[in-house]
């Protein structure tokens, strides 16, 4: 007996739970068999069925409890509880396997999306749709269209395969794949990508990008497009409400409206400025036919608009060009203009010309890509190595002129002086020279020698033997504020990025104060000690004219004069 109700228990447990597979035919106008359809119940009129939670309405309906397969259509309509409702013309479901497949006029709807395509392939059990024909879903964002298609209703996941274009109002995503999140508007996004707005275009190869907030994050070989402007890096984090972009790793930042590149390890955009910041062996080069001219500090940042472009450079600055090298502090190079200034302790270099003052400026010829002109404000003093010494140039300002990239004049304006080393046409050491004088001290260079001395106003100095010279101190064959950088120079465009070691000892002698300007009264009492000829200077004078005669005050067809800035 016992044994008979264990197996009666089992009997019905079988039964219960082979019912509860059955589908069941709820209502319908008329049913009926064919034997034309062997094993299929025919149901028509307002056709209603459900199985496993899940509820079927059509016009006309075939039903084979057997297999527990339905073949509807007209009108078909299948609910999934109260989350997924499903419209189109026909259906097949297999209840084993919980599949369906409808085609005809597909439409899904869900609380978070719509989505339509001629043919949808429903896994009951997966909660996983597809299509191959192409579809598209829209939620309350954005529109989705493409050929390829899977929805994950348990994750809300989307995924998306060949041309797929996401719309909104206010971008379009166009991708070969992608996956998308319909309850956060997060595309996940793999392969070649553009994303394009009014404000500007995006192109990746995979990123993040979120078009309910409108800010995203992109990887692999990224580009933001600003019409004149791309900015490119290993890492872009862009937000678009605020139009702010930021970049990490390999920077490049192009501006084709003035022919310049940016590069650096770390950049930042502000559309709303215009401006861009970059740090971390940043490097701004003015692209130039022949010779760009390269810019590197701590930090810079470049502001304006197209026309009116200006880069800033901060902390450890030095630039680079083929005939023009330079260092300070912090720089400003107006693209427009071709005026740059370099301010605290700056110094540039012309060929074999070092030239120092409180502040430098020099000018370009955006025409000619050339440079054009140069003014020293405030302590200038130019610097000339020679064999048995340092030629040099001091006035309170100075002004300079560039031919074919060349320094051909420097005109020292305010307490002039100089120290020049007079040779004769073959090459001999007969003096050394040194002047001061109440105003202007001219002088013309070609193929970066001396040319010319002119001196204007009052003059006082001295000439000195070369035996005489020798005997002079260290800081006493200088003049005041002279020291030799030679050692800071960059001699390419990669010695930019040196850190330059701390001064050597010499050079922190030359940066001493000298004991004191040449007392001529002084000067000339030595000399009639020695007994010389009080009238050296001027000797000296028709013996430079021997060998180099002194030119006129300006130079045939060039102006020597800048323009204040």
């Amino acid at each position: 007996m016992k044994h008979l109700f264990i197996i009666l228990l089992a009997f019905l447990s079988f039964t219960g739970f082979s019912q509860s597979k059955k589908i069941k035919i709820l209502k319908a106008d008329n049913t009926m068999v064919d034997p034309k359809y062997p094993g299929a119940i025919i149901s028509l009129g307002n056709v209603f069925v459900e199985h496993e939670g899940a509820t079927l309405r059509c016009d006309k309906a075939y039903i084979y409890q057997d297999t527990k397969i339905i073949k509807a259509m007209g009108n078909v309509i299948i609910n999934q509880g109260d989350t997924i409702t499903q419209y189109s013309k026909y259906v097949d479901y297999d209840g084993e396997k919980k599949l369906a497949t409808s085609w005809g006029d597909v439409l899904l709807k869900d609380e978070l999306m719509t989505l339509k395509t001629d043919t949808l392939f429903f896994d009951r059990q997966k909660q996983h749709l597809y299509y191959n024909t192409g579809g598209t879903i829209r939620d309350t964002t954005n529109l989705l269209k493409s050929e390829i298609g899977s929805y994950y209703l348990r994750t809300n996941k989307f995924q998306a395969f060949n041309r797929v274009d996401v719309t909104n109002k206010d971008s379009k995503l166009i991708s070969e794949r992608l996956d998308y999140f319909t309850s956060t508007g997060i595309a996940e996004i793999y392969g070649p990508s553009t994303i394009t707005s009014a404000e500007n275009s995006i192109y990746t190869e995979k990123g993040h990008h979120n078009s309910k907030t409108n800010i995203s994050h992109f990887l692999d070989n990224s580009k933001i497009f600003y019409g004149d402007r791309t900015i490119e890096g290993d890492s872009l984090y862009y937000n678009k409400n605020i139009d702010y972009a930021s970049a990490t790793g390999n920077i490049i930042v192009l501006d084709t409206a003035n022919a310049s590149i940016i590069k650096g390890g770390y950049a930042e955009y502000f559309k709303a400025k215009d401006s861009v910041y970059i740090t971390d062996k940043a490097v701004a080069i003015s692209v130039l036919e022949n010779d760009s001219l390269y810019i590197h500090g701590d930090k810079l940042m470049v502001t304006g608009k197209v026309d009116e472009r200006i880069v800033k450079a901060f902390y450890r600055v030095k630039l680079f060009k083929s005939n023009l090298q330079g260092k300070c502090d912090s720089l400003v190079s107006e693209e427009k203009t071709g005026l740059t200034k370099l301010f605290t302790n700056p110094v540039l270099w012309a060929e074999e010309n070092q030239i120092t003052g409180d502040t430098i400026q020099f000018i370009s010829n955006q025409k000619t890509e050339q440079l054009d002109s140069l003014k020293i404000k405030n302590n200038g003093l130019m610097v000339q190595k020679d064999s048995a010494g340092y030629s040099q140039l001091k006035g309170k300002n100075m002004f300079g002129k560039f031919k074919d990239n060349k320094l051909i004049s420097l005109d020292a304006v305010g307490n002039s002086e100089t120290l020049f080393f007079l040779r004769s046409e073959t090459g001999e050491l007969f003096g050394i020279d040194k002047k001061q004088c109440s105003q202007n001290i001219l002088i013309l260079l070609e193929n970066n020698d001396v040319k010319s001395i002119d001196y204007y106003q009052t003059i006082k100095g001295y000439t000195y033997p070369p035996s005489e010279f020798k005997e002079l101190k260290e800081e006493e064959k200088l003049l005041k504020g002279f020291v030799w950088r030679e050692n800071e120079r960059p001699l390419t465009k990669d010695d930019i990025f040196i850190k330059d070691e701390p001064l050597k000892e010499m050079d922190k002698i030359a940066q001493k104060k000298p004991s004191d300007k040449i007392d001529l009264n002084t000067v000339e009492k030595k000399a009639t000690e020695k007994k010389k000829d009080n009238n050296t200077i001027k000797d000296t004078e028709e013996e430079l004219t021997k060998n180099k005669p002194i030119a006129k005050k300006k130079v045939e067809g060039e102006n020597l004069e800048i323009k204040e800035n």
